[in-house]
């Protein structure tokens, strides 16, 4: 999915789950900045031309062990266990791109290094894609307004 889909996504679940947080700010930076991070992976991604990310393309492909749930699981754990305030958000942010993407006719490699794969009919780019982003987006600014009224 492209990066403005998967950040309308996430800024829906920001707003869904902000009245339960305690750390309102480091939440919203953390789940949006690793929105971005499972496509570092990619050099054609926003976040995967910066230099520090193309020595990390040499060790992994886009969609391999970085986008799975595996990894997913790991940094959570290190980041429970480290950095409790950023874990939450870290994990909604990375954990919906994943989710995301496994809908894609690329799909995912779930639980890497396993070889089961969830793929679904959504092209990147697409139309059907585009109506996510839209009823993501409609979605958001429906919360959004019910927040603030």
């Amino acid at each position: 999915m492209l990066i403005k889909t998967h950040l309308i996504i996430c800024v829906f679940f920001i707003l869904l789950f902000l009245p339960v947080v305690n750390h309102d700010l480091v939440f919203i930076i953390v789940a949006l900045i690793a929105t971005y991070l499972p496509d570092v992976d990619s050099r054609f991604s926003t976040i995967g031309h910066r230099k520090i990310a193309r020595v990390l393309q040499w060790f992994t492909r886009h969609r391999g062990m970085i986008h799975s749930f595996t990894f997913l699981l790991v940094v959570t754990l290190f980041l429970v266990l480290f950095f409790p305030v950023v874990s939450f958000g870290f994990f909604l942010g990375y954990g919906l791109h994943l989710f995301a993407d496994s809908f894609t006719r690329e799909g995912i490699r779930l639980f890497y290094p396993l070889k089961n794969k969830s793929c679904g009919r959504i092209r990147t780019g697409s139309r059907i894609e585009t109506g996510i982003f839209v009823v993501f987006l409609m979605a958001s600014i429906c919360l959004l307004l019910n927040m603030l009224f």
